[in-house]
């Protein structure tokens, strides 16, 4: 297969080790390779139409998802350097170069991970929605915001269904457990899911997910992110119960010459509350930066919070 018909719009089956690994091309422009998050979440609630009007998408769908195949200890073994693995295997089968990576949520620690250990094929990255040190603190907070969202919402169901929902998420053990868990849980990774109502319902009823499970090991690339010298963009909303903007920050300060937007009206789901200011930041820090590797900057952070609304 050439590089051409392997990025002709539609989807795609390779293998890769042994594993089956199932991608989806559309829109027409610079590449961007999207990795979805998670883990275990069917690719598709990531679709972004409106930024593939500017950029070429490839959205891998996970190992261990949707038509992927799964690890021969499925479910165990998903973890981030699996995953990121599993990226590498795909662009060296399709021989590519010079494309930006975007990843959300889960996502996002993949790659990082994959940036980090091969620079100098990514032209950028644009983390979303994630953070660069995954552990207790980060779960802790996440737990507060839940608890802050139920107070808010008292009285309505989706109160108690998202705090029931984050409690039990450890003692998912199934696809359909897990696939339900989420939908419970959504509310919570939006701005105001109400005044997103057709988007959210619509997410709602066709969120697919897979139980999956990676390893306890902690995630933590703070330092190991400061020797990356490529571009960076940050995206974070204002909202958002797990990764919101504190730990956009810290990303923002451990990438060099990084530019960290946080958006005022969205939560965990930018792309589906603030779709057209989403897609405008991504082209326009793509278009900025596809010709970096022959211009690489020294430039250290800039410090630069840029806010939508």
């Amino acid at each position: 297969m050439s590089v051409i018909d392997a990025l002709a719009p539609g989807s795609h089956n390779i293998c890769i080790d042994g594993v089956e690994q199932c991608y989806h091309v559309a829109g027409q422009g610079p590449l961007c390779i999207v990795h979805p998050g998670g883990p275990g979440v069917d690719w598709a609630y990531l679709k972004m139409p409106e930024v593939e009007l500017h950029l070429t998408i490839l959205y891998i769908e996970p190992i261990g998802t949707g038509g992927s195949g799964r690890l021969p200890e499925h479910p165990e073994g998903y973890n981030v350097e699996r995953y990121s693995h599993q990226l590498e295997g795909l662009v060296d089968a399709l021989d590519l170069t010079d494309f930006f990576l975007l990843g959300h949520s889960h996502g996002g620690l993949v790659i990082q991970q994959y940036a980090l250990t091969h620079p100098d094929r990514v032209a950028g990255v644009i983390v979303y929605g994630s953070s660069a040190v995954v552990g207790a603190e980060l779960l802790k907070a996440a737990g507060q915001n839940i608890l802050a969202f139920a107070q808010r919402e008292a009285g309505l169901p989706e109160a108690d269904e998202v705090v029931q929902a984050w409690r039990s998420i450890p003692s998912a053990v199934s696809d359909e457990v897990y696939t339900q868990t989420l939908r419970r849980l959504l509310p919570a990774c939006f701005a105001d899911y109400r005044r997103a109502d057709v988007a959210y319902r619509q997410l709602r009823s066709s969120l697919r997910a897979t139980f999956v499970v990676g390893d306890d090991k902690p995630f933590d690339v703070r330092k190991t992110l400061q020797n990356l010298s490529i571009p960076a963009l940050v995206l974070a909303g204002a909202h958002d119960f797990i990764c919101g903007p504190k730990w956009a920050e810290i990303l923002h300060a451990a990438l060099q010459g990084s530019q960290l937007v946080v958006f005022q009206l969205s939560g965990h789901m930018i792309h589906v509350e603030q779709p057209v200011a989403f897609a405008g930041v991504i082209s326009a820090f793509v278009f900025r930066n596809r010709n970096s590797r022959r211009r690489r900057r020294s430039s250290r952070n800039s410090k630069v919070i840029r806010l939508l609304n």
